[in-house]
């Protein structure tokens, strides 16, 4: 008989601000996966974009203070531990217990250009990825390579009632 596992979500990126739709998101996946808890793991650099425009201690009060009395989700900063700032490093290291049932959640924008992440197969093989639908992006990422070759069954595309908002977005203003 198996120890039953821990869920936990994974919510990452440089939450260059982070906003309303990262809460969104981690409320939503909580109570529908009934997760015991949604990690928020800030990076330093999202390898897939430009440098952030606010510090990571900014980023991170400015995460602490959305979060607010949501105390199921951790802030936390992984890449002075696990050296990296690899996707599938933090899930080797939230996994080296095998305690945890990992559910790695990401909005359907990310699905799109998943197939260019490093190691991103891995990252398929050893935690359930669970896509948000975004605003205008549904298409695409129905349509993205990683959608049309991955085993459907550690997949979960979510239609919710979306919040109208980015990070890039946030930036502009």
């Amino acid at each position: 008989m198996g120890l039953k596992k821990d869920k936990i979500g994974i919510l990452g990126g440089s939450f260059d601000p982070a906003h309303k739709g990262h809460l969104a998101i981690s409320k939503d996946a909580a109570k529908r996966l009934k997760l015991k808890k949604v990690i928020w793991a800030i990076t330093k650099k999202n390898p897939f974009k430009r440098k952030s425009n606010l510090s990571l201690s900014i980023r991170i009060k400015f995460c602490k203070k959305i979060i607010s009395k949501n105390n199921f989700i951790k802030v936390k900063f992984y890449e002075d531990i696990i050296r990296s700032n690899k996707t599938i490093s933090l899930v080797n290291y939230l996994n080296r217990s095998k305690k945890n049932e990992i559910y790695f959640l990401m909005g359907a924008d990310n699905l799109i250009n998943f197939h260019k992440w490093h190691k991103w197969k891995d990252i398929l093989q050893k935690c359930n990825i669970i896509v948000f639908d975004r605003h205008g992006y549904k298409k695409r990422s129905l349509n993205s390579v990683t959608f049309k070759r991955l085993n459907k069954k550690n997949l979960k595309f979510i239609e919710f009632d979306k919040v109208n908002i980015s990070s890039s977005q946030l930036r502009k203003i």
